[in-house]
């Protein structure tokens, strides 16, 4: 892997790490992928392994109005859900089929970049 597709992974690994919108599992895989670079292991072993990891977790934007629809209020309160459900069936009728939030918009961006784009 070349620096600069070494640094975008990086970023892009950092940003799924401060992303409070990261599940767990995408918190883990970014989190061993650091753990491996550090460790010296190889980079597009590592970098595998996280794509592999985060392109199992694309949260539709159905899925994303389902969740904002019900399980947020109880997670986030209502208002926030309400807001989040208001931005989702927004950014659906304007095309969206996939969640726009810090975490998914990081994992999608690092996905095309690697050759592995969400369709």
């Amino acid at each position: 892997m070349d620096k600069e597709m070494f640094d975008y992974t990086a970023a892009k690994v950092e940003e799924l790490l401060a992303a409070g919108s990261s599940s767990q599992t995408t918190r883990e895989a970014a989190q061993g992928w650091k753990d491996a670079i550090a460790a010296g292991k190889d980079a597009d072993e590592a970098t595998k392994t996280l794509l592999d990891a985060i392109d199992q977790h694309h949260t539709t934007i159905d899925e994303l109005i389902a969740f904002a629809s019900g399980a947020a209020k109880d997670i986030m309160g209502e208002e926030v859900a309400a807001g989040m459900l208001a931005h989702a069936q927004e950014i659906k009728e304007k095309g969206a089929k996939y969640c726009d939030c810090a975490a998914c918009t990081a994992a999608h961006e690092l996905l095309a970049k690697h050759g592995r784009p969400v369709l």
